[in-house]
């Protein structure tokens, strides 16, 4: 830029001194920016179209913050990267995190902001399996992929219904092959999401509503929560500021993606062409309307927890896992950094 042509009566040397002090002011502008890396807990879905559009529509930019979202390998897989430091901020399981917050306090994330607030975990068997219950599972072989919320949660949830875990054989698979050995023969049941495994059927040509049934965690005692959006310790700590504006930048997007599905799946497909826009309208309605809308939230809003709700599970996953300690709720969630209850969603009653 030829500084001159917007200063011609100014001494050269005077004009130099302005235009470096303009260039050192938009630079400063430019670093005030306070950057967050976050990894989801998946690849990138439908069902995470809010993060996505809270980028495009310039929603965390307004909040004076630079995010970048990468992709993840599973639920548990992203609270040790967020705890190692690798990451300021993630979305994952929420009892990965009690499992952490038990062993190693100092350095657990802590939720920040639910998202999956009715529990998604179950076993799936084909249709026409012998199992029927949670206690025929004993003497069969069960898989899934290793860093899997539901087979994280297997041991609690076996204490609960009654399963002799020791008589469970355990195997693990890259998380494209769970459905195919499924189908196969070669598990006899396999751990998952109910909305990841639905739709993962669906793209082998399985109809999961007559092909599979599913053992849900939620219906033999485990009303768990799931996933939640969660930050470092330290960068909670540090940067309040941040959280809080990476907060309402996501209800503000989340509250687009329910009224305008469609623009949430446009910012999904932007960051991956070659993923089927139709199925992946149908994962994101499905997550709205299977996992996230839990009848509490018409009291306390999309985001926040029931305490007591919480503190039941903590005490589930503490007690069937043996963990050195039981977490104060407030270890695992912290509900400081939400917006107001009236800025957030009560229902997500679809179009």
């Amino acid at each position: 830029m030829n500084m001159l042509r917007f200063f011609p009566r100014v001494h050269r040397r005077t004009a130099f001194v302005i235009g470096a002090g303009v260039l050192a002011l938009s630079g400063s502008v430019a670093s005030a920016q306070t950057s967050i890396r976050m990894v989801l807990n998946w690849k990138y879905e439908g069902a995470q179209a809010w993060f996505f559009l809270a980028q495009d529509k310039g929603y965390f930019k307004a909040e004076g913050l630079d995010v970048t979202i990468d992709q993840g390998e599973g639920s548990a897989a992203s609270i040790p990267k967020v705890a190692a430091g690798a990451y300021q901020a993630g979305f994952g399981d929420s009892n990965a995190l009690i499992d952490l917050a038990a062993k190693r306090p100092d350095e657990a994330p802590v939720g920040v902001f639910m998202l999956y607030n009715t529990p998604p975990f179950t076993l799936v068997v084909k249709s026409d399996s012998p199992i029927r219950t949670p206690k025929d599972l004993e003497g069969r072989t069960v898989g899934g992929p290793a860093n899997d919320g539901a087979l994280k949660l297997f041991p609690a949830f076996a204490k609960i219904a009654k399963v002799d875990a020791s008589k469970v054989s355990i195997t693990n698979m890259a998380p494209n092959l769970r459905e195919q050995m499924l189908s196969r023969g070669q598990i006899d049941a396999a751990f998952g999401y109910v909305t990841t495994v639905t739709f993962s059927a669906k793209a082998m040509g399985l109809d999961p509503a007559k092909d599979l049934r599913f053992i849900r965690y939620g219906d033999h005692g485990m009303d768990l929560y799931s996933n939640t959006v969660f930050f470092s310790r330290s960068f909670a700590k540090d940067k309040p500021e941040a959280v809080r504006g990476f907060v309402k930048a996501l209800n503000r997007a989340i509250a687009d993606v329910i009224a305008n599905p469609d623009a949430g799946v446009d910012a999904v497909m932007k960051r991956e062409p070659l993923l089927k826009r139709d199925v992946e309208k149908e994962k994101l309605l499905a997550t709205l309307r299977n996992d996230m809308s839990h009848p509490e939230i018409a009291r306390i809003g999309l985001g926040d927890i029931d305490e007591a709700r919480m503190k039941r599970g903590i005490d589930i996953v503490a007690d069937a896992n043996q963990l050195p300690r039981t977490p104060a709720v407030g270890e695992v969630f912290d509900r400081s950094f939400l917006p107001p209850r009236a800025q957030r969603p009560s229902s997500l009653i679809q179009p």
